[in-house]
């Protein structure tokens, strides 16, 4: 009993957004909160279903701010605000806690991509910090991985970067589900500073960020270490520090408690330790069955929809959507290549692969490579969404006038993520190879 007193006293520690706070303020980061802050900031939208002659969709995690010059002037850090946090770092200069050359006046890099809130403007009084921790959230944010998958199947190891795929989709579906049905709320600003604001209207507890930074790192960790000659030190130190950068990043941005990335970390390993047995067996499947294609499209499709009828719609579902349709892409492009014969794994008694000498050539390959994959994906990518979105605009009878407005219904956005992100994953793992091999670039 004493136990779970204790446990329960050390989650909310670890839960407290003044935590949070005090971290940032460790490394530097310092906020410009007005004096009188508006209560829409802070309250929940009651919400309302999106209506089906294009009007405004309201939604249940949407955060209100009310048109006023008040928040106009907050969201811009103006007025007395601006003025404080001026003399604040005016202060701490002559303090000496930071030269001219390491403070500067800094917003949130990206608006929310659901309210379109652009945050308010904030102190950085260590930029080598602001810096490390904005590459932190970016290696768990999904361009990251739009990048990093392509690049590590058309230069590295294509079957590495298929079953990191199979990895990452599944280990965001289950976050994101998870977020829907815990449905906590982003740490309470004030006291935490929003340096990011992209994901703040979305549920908080696991960090998907945490999961899939700590997915990634360790699955790449164990399905390369044996067949590719280097030391496990290496590997395991590697995989660790790109975990804990991102986990610590997502705490220095203000948008998760020490509790909840210590929740995604280990939620993520043991998703891993669940899985990691069965990936020879399910890419075996993708490649070999004659049934994969069926089963492939009914099991992401079936995911999705449980997904999303767990809460109500938000750009959280749209990434899970994107996650999955490029599982499903790159599963019937892994079938394709096995039935066709145009993308061989290495075989076993070529294992452990050596790891090759970097020259000028081999550079250049791969630049030229990557170059050409990722012009070919951009091009398909563009062309599906010209053609998908204006069709589902007229199969459920919306205007197609504006495609942003569009996409905040669920009914589009969730079919376009699914079609557009399947055909973008088909196209890196057979059409792409195919290219190179035109080229001479195999």
């Amino acid at each position: 009993m004493a136990f779970g007193a204790m446990f329960i006293r050390l989650c909310n520690y670890l839960q407290d957004p003044s935590l949070v706070a005090g971290f940032q303020k460790l490394c530097g980061v310092q906020g410009t909160f007005s004096e009188k802050p508006s209560d829409s900031g802070d309250k929940l939208s009651s919400g309302a279903s999106a209506n089906d002659d294009g009007g405004t969709r309201e939604y249940p995690r949407q955060r209100n701010h009310s048109d006023t010059e008040e928040n106009r002037s907050r969201d811009l850090g103006n007025g007395s605000a601006a003025l404080r946090s001026r003399e604040a770092g005016d202060e701490m200069q002559a303090a000496g806690c930071g030269g001219a050359a390491d403070t500067a006046r800094a917003k949130p890099l990206r608006k929310n991509s659901l309210t379109g809130d652009v945050g308010n403007e904030f102190i950085i009084n260590n930029k080598f910090l602001f810096y490390l921790f904005t590459f932190g959230t970016e290696l768990g944010n999904e361009m990251f991985f739009i990048v990093f998958f392509p690049f590590v199947f058309w230069n590295i190891d294509s079957l590495v970067s298929r079953r990191l795929i199979i990895v990452w989709a599944w280990n965001l579906f289950i976050g994101q589900s998870t977020k829907d049905l815990v449905r906590w709320s982003r740490p309470a600003s004030p006291p935490v500073v929003k340096v990011e604001v992209f994901y703040n209207s979305e549920y908080s507890m696991p960090s998907t960020h945490a999961m899939t930074g700590t997915a990634m790192s360790f699955s790449l960790f164990m399905l390369s270490y044996g067949r590719w000659e280097y030391s496990f030190s290496f590997g395991l130190t590697a995989a660790l520090s790109w975990s804990l950068l991102v986990c610590v990043s997502r705490v220095y941005m203000g948008m998760h408690s020490v509790l909840e990335v210590i929740t995604g970390f280990l939620y993520s390993l043991l998703i891993l330790a669940a899985m990691q047995p069965m990936l020879d067996g399910i890419d075996g499947f993708y490649a070999t069955s004659p049934s994969a294609p069926l089963a492939i499209v009914l099991s992401h499709v079936g995911m999705g929809l449980l997904a999303f009828s767990l809460d109500s719609w938000s750009t959280s579902r749209g990434d899970t959507a994107q996650a999955l349709g490029t599982g499903v892409g790159t599963a019937l492009g892994t079938h394709v290549n096995h039935r066709l014969g145009l993308l061989t794994d290495a075989p076993l008694s070529a294992l452990p692969l050596a790891m090759p000498s970097v020259g000028a050539g081999l550079v250049g390959r791969s630049l030229a490579r990557f170059v050409l994959g990722v012009a070919v994906l951009l091009v398909c990518r563009m062309a599906m969404k010209a053609v998908t979105i204006p069709a589902l605009c007229r199969v459920f009878g919306m205007p197609t006038g504006d495609v942003r407005r569009a996409r905040q219904h669920m009914r589009v956005e969730l079919p376009y993520r699914y079609v557009v992100y399947s055909v973008v994953g088909f196209c890196c793992v057979c059409v792409v190879p195919f290219v190179f091999s035109l080229v001479h670039l195999a």
